[in-house]
């Protein structure tokens, strides 16, 4: 049968209308206009523009019908409604938003992660080596989503490495769960699928510096290697994880500070450090170099006349802090809590959020007057906080005449500029609050980090780091276990039925 042009015109309408929602259906579920998106939704407009054309005295002749005017209505308030919802959806699509009402946060990418992954220019591919039906995979996607969301570039695709050995081969897969990170010829294999091993694997595929610390030994300093609740182990760990190489450095059995080390920690010295090594320091800094001293108190680092030449005064005292904020977190007056901090990038989104230093001393600006070396307090403790000169027999009392009142500043930033190089230092009054058993508190481990970042000039890993999903079990002692049982088993029940036992007396 031979058929006509109207009859083929309105075939070609309803071929068009099915091309232009296959088109969509496709474009939603890959979330991308390719060739074959494109080819669909380009040929469903010309069927549907020819059978407007060829058809249009049958078209103006049906909706003029009194039952075809009614069916308009209602086909315009339907299309009208579809319409939204797909406008709806493509705001939804262009502008992905989530909302995380854990109070920690644990579902939104920490500052640092957005700070590295932003700014990059070059696509960088995330491969998740593992069973697509495996139900941890659905949760590293859904934290992909929030990487691809932050920067386009970024790009994720989960393997089956039975399906694509090659693939597997290549980065060198050698079990389930494993993720890499690509960017162009680099390739790292990530620690794990949590927020932190993704960025730090991303951080070392797109960084082309690698900066090296240098932890100071041989005058009693904490050690990198301990990894017992006094060590350093937990830092060091975490640098590597930020791209840094770290070791340790004893200056006696050397001429110089290493020329490869980017910046130099010394961690809680408990002796004085010899003069030549103070003369290498001072070299090195004159250099451009830069350092970080912890220097806890109830000892001499022998550092004055590298401190005086920095215009940083470190104090021969022990803070109190009676505030008595520290107590409901279980702390006591010898840990002093900090809040307020200076204007640097060291601390910069710190406000509202608590350090703790177990046995600190003040660490000021000698002379508030001098613009070079350009200096901030870094750390200031409570009013209620002040100086002592001793612990005694661990009961102080605030003595006016020789005790300094809060607020009192535990640390000091200080950059010259003026010489060859930029030199930076960094000096805090105590050397615990970074220690295996206190970095993990609050903001102390930010702390520690951010100023190795400013230190060598890594301003993009300065800020708030991933956080850690906060332990909310009950533990209960043997007595509030039997207490609640009898309560929740006996006591509850039986008022229920002796209630009921009431009301049907009652209505007798």
């Amino acid at each position: 049968m031979k058929l006509k042009r109207k009859e083929l015109a309105q075939i070609g309408g309803v071929l068009g209308l099915v091309l232009l929602f296959s088109g969509y259906i496709r474009y939603t579920s890959r979330e991308m206009l390719d060739v074959p998106c494109d080819v669909l939704l380009i040929a469903g407009g010309v069927l549907l523009l020819a059978w407007l054309v060829l058809d249009f005295q049958g078209l103006m002749g049906f909706f003029s019908k009194r039952s075809s005017r009614l069916g308009a209505n209602t086909g315009v308030l339907i299309v009208a409604v579809v319409a939204i919802l797909i406008f709806l959806n493509y705001l939804g699509f262009r502008h992905h938003k989530t909302f995380d009402l854990t109070t920690a946060k644990l579902f939104t990418l920490s500052d640092q992660t957005k700070k590295i992954v932003e700014p990059i220019k070059s696509d960088v591919n995330i491969y998740l080596f593992d069973k697509a039906g495996n139900p941890e995979v659905q949760q590293v996607r859904d934290q992909m989503s929030d990487y691809e969301d932050l920067n386009r570039r970024i790009h994720f695709e989960v393997v089956d490495p039975t399906e694509q050995p090659g693939m597997a081969k290549e980065y060198g897969i050698t079990e389930m769960g494993q993720l890499v990170v690509v960017n162009g010829p680099r390739t790292e294999h990530a620690q794990g699928t949590t927020e932190e091993d993704v960025t730090s694997a991303i951080l070392k595929a797109i960084s082309s510096k690698v900066n090296s610390v240098c932890f100071l030994e041989g005058h009693g300093e904490k050690s990198i290697t301990d990894e017992s609740a006094k060590g350093f182990s937990g830092v060091a760990d975490e640098l590597k994880k930020e791209n840094y190489l770290v070791s340790s450095v004893n200056l006696v059995t050397s001429d110089s500070v290493p020329a490869s080390c980017s910046a130099i920690v010394d961690a809680g010295p408990t002796k004085p450090l010899f003069p030549q090594e103070t003369q290498m320091i001072t070299k090195y800094l004159d250099g451009g170099g830069k350092a970080l001293f912890l220097l806890d108190p109830g000892m001499d680092p022998g550092l004055d006349s590298l401190m005086n030449t920095w215009n940083v005064k470190v104090g021969d005292n022990y803070v109190i802090d009676v505030s008595g904020v520290g107590r409901l977190i279980g702390t006591g007056p010898g840990i002093p809590l900090v809040v307020n901090y200076g204007p640097s990038p060291i601390v910069k989104g710190f406000e509202n959020m608590m350090t703790f230093f177990p046995l600190a001393r003040t660490i000021s600006v000698l002379d508030q007057s001098k613009a070079d070396p350009q200096t901030v307090e870094l750390l200031k403790t409570s009013p209620a906080s002040f100086t002592v000169p001793n612990l005694g027999n661990g009961t102080v009392k605030f003595d006016a005449a020789k005790d300094a009142r809060g607020p009192l500043s535990l640390g000091v930033s200080a950059e010259n500029t003026s010489g060859k190089a930029d030199a930076r230092l960094v000096v805090i009054g105590n050397s615990t609050f970074a220690t295996n058993q206190w970095f993990g508190q609050q903001r102390n481990g930010d702390l520690f980090f951010n100023a190795i970042n400013w230190l060598t000039e890594e301003e993009n890993l300065i800020s708030i780091r991933p956080k850690e999903q906060t332990n909310r079990r009950v533990t209960l002692t043997q007595a509030q276990s039997t207490e609640l049982t009898w309560f929740s088993m006996v006591i509850l029940p039986l008022l229920v039925i002796l209630g009921g036992i009431y009301i049907w007396i009652r209505r007798r």
